[in-house]
């Protein structure tokens, strides 16, 4: 389960460029060879260039006006990254709120057990002093909750780094049980990370996807010994070969 951390916001924004400007010219002295275009010619072009400028910074503008300084890129409330997946919202003091790819690039998934029920998980992420949460819990049935957007970073892993770079996923139930790891969520999962290593051009391979416990610096233990990394990761594999 995600350890408590405190994290400080230091996005930066990445505003777009601006337009080079080209100088101008003048027209040859008599007896030159060459013809260059004479000064009512190049005010005409030198126009012409700043309404084409113009025109491609208002294009620019309106598709990445998010980007620029204290701008959010647009969110629909209650979105969610994952078609299978049912939102209910995480406090917000158990995450940071950011522009993920933009300004964290992501190349990990991080798998945890809750070690308890799913309702003893949300009433936990949905606690402001909790100080952590994990962006979704997949269920014993295998029906998945996003709690926290990918755009955003999530305090599940107990390390910054890695919690800039990674998402999250809980499932439900005990490290030391066995039973606690179905069918139902061994699939729901794979294909819920297959989804995100394609979004993200994720390499589907154990470097990539791990469990808490290789998270440098943290005391967990999750998966455990009966997590099924072998039969995961084909399930994984399947499913990122096969998903449109």
């Amino acid at each position: 389960m995600g350890e408590t951390q405190s994290d400080q916001d230091d996005r930066t924004a990445k505003p777009p460029g601006g337009a080079e400007k080209s100088p101008g010219g003048r027209d040859k002295p008599p007896g030159g060879t060459g013809r260059h275009p004479g000064r009512r010619a190049l005010l005409i072009g030198g126009a012409a260039a700043a309404v084409g400028t113009g025109v491609l910074a208002r294009d620019e503008l309106a598709r990445l006006w998010w980007r620029l300084p204290g701008v959010e890129k647009p969110r629909t409330p209650g979105a969610v990254d994952f078609r299978e997946a049912t939102w209910v919202a995480a406090s917000s003091a158990n995450y940071r709120r950011a522009d993920r790819p933009d300004d964290y690039a992501i190349d990990m998934v991080v798998v945890h057990v809750t070690q308890g029920g799913y309702e003893s998980a949300v009433k936990a992420f949905q606690d402001p002093a909790h100080q952590a949460a994990a962006h979704y819990i997949v269920r014993k049935g295998g029906a998945v909750t996003q709690m926290i957007r990918e755009l955003d970073v999530a305090f599940h892993a107990g390390n910054r780094s890695y919690n800039e770079r990674s998402v999250g996923i809980e499932h439900e139930g005990f490290v030391e049980r066995a039973s606690s790891f179905t069918d139902a969520m061994y699939t729901s999962s794979a294909r819920l990370t297959a989804e995100i290593c394609r979004r993200y051009g994720i390499p589907v391979d154990r470097k990539h996807v791990i469990g808490h416990v290789e998270v440098p610096g943290t005391d967990h233990t999750d998966p455990g010994r009966y997590w099924d990394w072998d039969r995961y990761m084909t399930l994984v594999r399947r499913a990122h070969r096969t998903q449109v």
